[in-house]
């Protein structure tokens, strides 16, 4: 299913909700102690790459917005990627995968990104099951995690990967605690950028529990995705500024020709900390996004003082980040994994 985004929001719904305590775990891939354990390890892991240059924390740093701060990143191989790399953090509460929504799940896009020659670029599953199987304490641990002697496989791989980024998920900002009725937790002028989102059209797209459109569970299924058009309204001055004519969007995936410049509506949580911004990178401050959005999205020229109050609104969406503590790794012992 294919939805895009062109009917204002429903509010009888409770169009804004703090983060859920957890989200959906999908039925063939429950969640374990031992397996987030090795998820975390995996992550961390630059022999995760076929270089063993890059490790899942390069492209997505949990230390700081679970993204890396460029443009695009650089794989194991030194090869630029063509979009931004997003946060993890709260990934687990989206339908689908990728800017164009092309990976049905989460441990679907994992799969994807360790065989991506401009990501991780393993030549194939069969050489990442070879390399695990000789770091014997790995070996013990996916044996032990998934049942049987040949635990490793690069679906079990993703299977432990995501159950590690399913626990990754910042609540009690600011916005949640006013929504839970603490109305001292935001200041008047971010209330009051609250409300210039909503009436600027803002809260069309980005709504709900991750400030992204629908979860799983509510009116999508996983697989589902919430798409919108960006730019909306083409010839503003910013198309060429920002480039963002050049990239196709979801065409790219499935060639049709309506679903050019159509993207997953991306989420807002901790957008204060995870610039630069859109599918591109092509914005490095977010009161630049907020009236690149007004003007493209709604043919709207924002003033400085609506692009302050919205501004200060969207600060008030960063929530608390977990500690992340790094995982001892198991060695590799009496050889090197690499060719």
């Amino acid at each position: 299913m294919l939805t895009a985004n062109t009917v204002p929001v429903a509010y009888a719904f409770d169009a804004f909700k703090p983060l859920p305590l957890t989200p959906i775990i999908p039925t063939d891939n429950p969640q374990s102690a031992p397996k987030v354990d090795l998820g975390k390890q995996l992550f961390f892991d630059p022999r995760l790459s076929v270089t063993g240059a890059v490790s899942c924390n390069t492209c997505h740093n949990l230390m700081a917005g679970g993204d890396d701060g460029r443009a695009v990143s650089v794989g194991a191989v030194g090869k630029a990627g063509t979009r931004s790399a997003p946060t993890l953090w709260n990934v687990s509460y989206e339908t689908v995968y990728f800017w164009d929504g092309r990976a049905r799940s989460l441990e679907a896009a994992i799969r994807e990104h360790l065989l991506d020659q401009t990501v991780m670029a393993m030549p194939d599953a069969a050489s990442l099951t070879e390399r695990f199987n000789h770091i014997a304490g790995y070996k013990r641990e996916f044996d032990y995690v998934f049942g049987g002697p040949s635990g490793v496989s690069l679906d079990n791989t993703a299977k432990a990967l995501a159950a590690y980024i399913r626990t990754l998920s910042t609540r009690n900002s600011p916005f949640d605690r006013y929504l839970q009725g603490d109305k001292e937790a935001i200041s008047d002028t971010a209330e009051k950028g609250f409300q210039t989102f909503i009436t600027a059209g803002c809260a069309a797209c980005h709504f709900y529990v991750n400030m992204a459109g629908p979860v799983p569970g509510l009116a999508f299924k996983m697989g589902e995705g919430f798409y919108e058009l960006f730019p909306n309204w083409l010839g503003s001055k910013y198309d060429e500024q920002y480039h963002l004519t050049d990239d196709l969007g979801r065409y790219y995936y499935d060639k049709n020709p309506q679903h050019k410049h159509l993207f997953r509506v991306p989420t807002l949580r901790n957008i204060a900390v995870t610039a630069p911004y859109f599918h591109n990178g092509s914005v490095k401050t977010l009161d630049e996004a907020v009236r690149v959005m007004a003007r493209t999205q709604f043919q709207k020229n924002l003033t400085d003082r609506q692009v302050e109050d919205i501004v200060a609104f969207l600060k008030t969406l960063t929530g608390e980040f977990p500690p992340q503590l790094m995982p001892q790794l198991p060695p590799s012992t009496g050889q090197s994994v690499y060719k």
